[in-house]
C-alpha cells in the first residue's frame, strides 16, 4: 500500500492560509491552558519515542510536544542535529545511527513522529529500519502530491539544494510504512497543501483531521492529545483513532481518498 496519489497536480495552499499561520502563538497558548485537560490522555508505558523537526527547524520547535510526552511517560528524544536543512550529506545516517542506539539501549522497538519534513525522515527511516520502528505519526507531513505543492518548496531547494520533486527522495516517502501509521493533517494548514498529507487508510493507516495551522502542528492542544491517544496503544494491538466522543470541532471527520 502506498500514500494517495493524484492525477492533477495540487496547488499550494492559498496566501489567506498562509497568513493565517500566526494564529500557532494562539494555539500554543491554548495548550498550556488546556493542559490540566491534556492530563486525561492515556499515559504511555515508557517506551522511546523519536521526534523528528520540520524543514529549517530545530529540536527547540519541538520542545513543548517532548516535554509532553515525557509528561505522558515516554522516554522522548529529539534529533540532536541542530537546524533541519535537509537530507544533507550525513543526516540520514546520523537519525539511523540514533535510532539504532535508543532501540539497543531500551531493547524496544522505537515510536517516530515527525513534523513537516521531519515526517518524510520518518517514514524514510521506518522502511529502511522496519524492526527498529514501533510505528510512525505524522504532523502535516507532504509525502503524497507534487514536491512543489506547498509553500516552501522554494526554501527547501534552497537550503538543501535537491529538487523538491526528487523522485529518489519520493520513492522512499510515498509507500506507506509497513508498521502502524498516522498521518495528523489540516485543511487550513496555509504551508502545505492538506491533500499531500493524506494517507490510504488500512488495517494499520489512518488520518486524523485537526483545526491547526501548520507552524501549529506540534503545540495545538488536538493534535498533542492525539498523538498522545496513539503512542499509548499496546504494541500489537493498533485501533483506529476515535476522535468521535470529543465532536467534530475538535476532531473533524477526516476525508477518505481511493
Amino acid at each position: 500500500m502506498s500514500a494517495v496519489t493524484y492525477d492533477r497536480p495540487i496547488a499550494p495552499p492559498s496566501r489567506l492560509l498562509l497568513l493565517a499561520e500566526g494564529r500557532a502563538l494562539w494555539e500554543a497558548a491554548a495548550s498550556v491552558a488546556w493542559w490540566p485537560l491534556l492530563r486525561l490522555a492515556p499515559k504511555g508505558d515508557g517506551h522511546a519515542v523519536l521526534v523528528l523537526p520540520g524543514l529549517v527547524a530545530s529540536d527547540a520547535s519541538t520542545g513543548l510536544l517532548r516535554r509532553y510526552l515525557r509528561y505522558r511517560n515516554y522516554e522522548v528524544h529529539g534529533w540532536g542535529q541542530g537546524r533541519n536543512l535537509g537530507p544533507r550529506p550525513g543526516v540520514e545516517k546520523g537519525m539511523a545511527d540514533l535510532l539504532k542506539k535508543l532501540a539497543d539501549d531500551s531493547g524496544q522497538k522505537v515510536s517516530l513522529v515527525g513534523w513537516s519534513l521531519g515526517g518524510m525522515y520518518a517514514r524514510m527511516l521506518a522502511a529502511e529500519h522496519t524492526g527498529e520502528v514501533r510505528d510512525v505519526v505524522t504532523l502535516g507531513s507532504p509525502f503524497a502530491g507534487s514536491g512543489r505543492a506547498t509553500n516552501a518548496w522554494h526554501i527547501y531547494e534552497a537550503v538543501s539544494g535537491r529538487s523538491a520533486e526528487d523522485e529518489a527522495l519520493w520513492s522512499q516517502v510515498r509507500p506507506t510504512p509497513r508498521v502502524p501509521t498516522t498521518s495528523i493533517y489540516s485543511r487550513s494548514d496555509g504551508v502545505v497543501a492538506w491533500q499531500c498529507s493524506l494517507e490510504k487508510a488500512g488495517a494499520r493507516a489512518e488520518n486524523i483531521e485537526v483545526l491547526a495551522s501548520h507552524l501549529g502542528m506540534a503545540v495545538h492542544p488536538a493534535v498533542l492529545y492525539a498523538l498522545a491517544d496513539r503512542l499509548a496503544q499496546p504494541e500489537g494491538r493498533w485501533q483506529p483513532f476515535d476522535g468521535a466522543r470529543l465532536g467534530p470541532w475538535v476532531y473533524p471527520r477526516p476525508a477518505e481518498r481511493a
